[in-house]
């Protein structure tokens, strides 16, 4: 009895085995170089302070934390660690290094899947940070109000993501029916996107399949919708998003491909169907080909016989640029007989349209329109072949 007593009684020797085993079991090495704390009264609690988590002899390591602590009940100490039923974890300013993280998940050994605590009292995160290739989640915050692996769970959480100059701040509600993949997930609530002199506020749905695999972690059939509003330029637009695809996070980024798009929109936001591709790391990258069903009718008109409404307008679009979409992107547009070719820059582009055409009748465009006639101020042209070749579109 005293032996045990002496080891429950000393917080870095109840540190160090925990640790040690923990380590052992996951192939890292788990260090607490603060000053750690120990509480007997009721349910022991540890409070370990500098927490260090990386592969030996990385020089990165998978996880920092200012502080963690957690709440072990007496039978999983007397099982010096062997027992992973917890109360409860905190963990204060922990920082994620997720290629760090893929990087150790791709050298596991093959064999059983790996246990999970159980966390009776469950697990509070604040002041977290995901680092990503190019982008980054901070400010996180997570309660997990209970944990089994066997059981559903729900969450909160909060926080923004970064992607270069774009902020995308969120509160979201999620559940989850196993933490295992395989199991369905849900989330709703609120998130935004924010450039300069941008910003869409949306509430939000989204639902999928967890996935982990060689192809990376993501979700399979996954399907978000959005009610969003579009506010920059003194205007308010309304409008509607879905998309559609499995998601996955490999190599540093996001990746949805095959994706579906699907926009509703009105005035300046236009209705369309789409299909492609998403990548999002150092850039993003967009492919989407599909059909407008009619030019808004926020948009300046377009001359005869290419202003027939109700007509649809297929196009196709090729983004690679910053998350903030600033970059350059080219644009192939057809209807009854017409052809554009080019490129522009949304900002350029979105400017042009708040102002109603005005100082300039033309967009500020790149490429050549090709069509067999237009009319123009009563005129009818033929034959027609029109370069555009504004300074700020796409090259």
């Amino acid at each position: 009895m005293l032996p045990a007593l002496r080891w429950v009684s000393q917080p870095s020797v109840v540190a160090g085995a925990i640790l040690g085993r923990a380590g052992a079991a996951l192939g890292l090495e788990i260090e607490a170089r603060g000053a750690s704390e120990y509480r007997l009264r009721g349910t022991p609690r540890l409070v370990l302070r500098e927490v260090t988590v990386r592969e030996p002899g990385a020089a990165t390591p998978l996880l920092r934390a200012e502080r963690i602590a957690l709440e072990v009940p007496w039978a999983t100490l007397r099982s010096r660690g062997a027992d992973l039923a917890l109360a409860r974890i905190e963990l204060d300013a922990p920082r994620l290094e997720l290629g760090a993280l893929q990087r150790w998940q791709a050298k596991r050994p093959p064999g059983p899947a790996m246990r999970w605590p159980r966390l009776g009292d469950g697990l509070r995160v604040t002041r977290g940070t995901l680092l990503g290739d190019g982008w980054r989640i901070e400010a996180l915050d997570l309660d997990l109000p209970s944990f089994h692996p066997d059981r559903p769970g729900t969450a909160r959480l909060q926080g923004r993501a970064r992607f270069g100059t774009t902020r995308v701040p969120f509160a979201l509600h999620a559940a989850l029916t196993r933490p295992r993949a395989g199991a369905g997930l849900g989330v709703a609530g609120g998130l935004g996107v924010e450039t300069p002199g941008v910003s869409l506020p949306m509430r939000v749905r989204l639902s999928g399949r967890v996935r982990a695999g060689a192809d990376g972690l993501g979700l399979d059939a996954l399907k978000f919708g959005a009610q969003a509003r579009y506010r920059g330029g003194g205007a308010e637009l309304p409008f509607a998003l879905g998309l559609a695809g499995p998601l996955r996070y490999r190599g540093g980024a996001l990746a949805l491909a095959p994706l579906g798009v699907a926009l509703r929109g009105g005035n300046a936001i236009p209705t369309l169907d789409a299909h492609g591709a998403l990548r999002l790391g150092g850039r993003m990258d967009l492919r989407l080909q599909g059909v407008l069903a009619d030019w808004p009718a926020g948009w300046p008109a377009l001359p005869a016989p290419l202003d027939r409404a109700g007509a649809p307008l297929p196009f196709a679009l090729d983004y690679r640029g910053g998350a903030d979409f600033s970059g350059p992107a080219a644009l192939q547009l057809r209807r009854a007989g017409a052809e554009f070719d080019g490129g522009f820059r949304l900002p350029e582009l979105l400017a042009w349209v708040d102002a109603g055409a005005s100082p300039s009748p033309l967009p500020p465009l790149r490429g050549r329109l090709r069509a067999p006639a237009l009319e123009l101020a009563g005129a009818r042209l033929e034959g027609v072949e029109v370069e555009f070749d504004d300074a700020g579109a796409a090259p």
